[in-house]
């Protein structure tokens, strides 16, 4: 199974290609995509559009892993970050690949074993599960390749992941029913209902 794993932003965009055979990992390419500051939206979006698209079709690969979008306390780059992710779901889907998606923490949990990690922990990591000589550069091609690890790993066959029915931001299918987020939020609720009379 291939796997392309992207860190998405507009100025920078990393990218990182990896092979799961059994059980064991391997790196095939990893990078970064620029962009010029003196572009227009737009023009930079196009751009990374037309990068995601030449690496599918030069790796096929079976899944596209993406970083998924959190709340952040800057909101220019929570949207930098939200429009990067739009252009790479659409590549994806006009090539009828499946996406994955993980937060930060759940991928620095994955690589480094600590959902805090910083950013050298995270990239040693990804160097020694991948058998790298040296620690991938830049950052954003070590966050991505870290995305593509955890995907790759929590990925089973004949399984979809899918949505709590609350999670707006993802981009599984919504699964019906009550999930174990929307069943904690049922129970945070009830249980401060029940206090809120003998507050009074």
């Amino acid at each position: 199974m291939i796997i392309l794993g992207i860190d998405p932003g507009t100025a920078a965009l990393g990218y990182g290609i990896i092979e799961r055979t059994g059980g064991r990992l391997r790196p095939i390419d990893h990078g970064c995509l620029e962009t010029s500051p003196d572009l227009s939206l737009p023009d930079r979006l196009v751009l990374i559009h037309r990068l995601v698209g030449d690496l599918i079709e030069l790796h096929s690969p079976d899944l596209v892993g993406v970083e998924r979008l959190f709340f952040s306390r800057n909101a220019q780059t929570a949207f930098a970050v939200g429009q990067a992710r739009g252009v790479v779901l659409l590549a994806a889907g006009q090539h009828g690949i499946a996406v994955r998606e993980a937060t930060p923490n759940e991928v620095k949990s994955a690589v480094a074993g600590y959902g805090a990690a910083d950013k050298d922990q995270v990239k040693r990591m990804v160097g020694i599960v991948l058998g790298m000589a040296v620690a991938p550069e830049p950052d954003d091609a070590a966050d991505a390749l870290a995305v593509a690890i955890c995907v790759a790993n929590r990925e089973r066959a004949g399984e979809q992941l899918n949505a709590g029915v609350m999670d707006r931001a993802a981009v599984a299918p919504i699964a019906r029913g009550e999930s174990a987020f929307d069943r904690a939020v049922r129970e945070a609720l009830a249980r401060e209902r029940a206090v809120a009379p003998r507050r009074g």
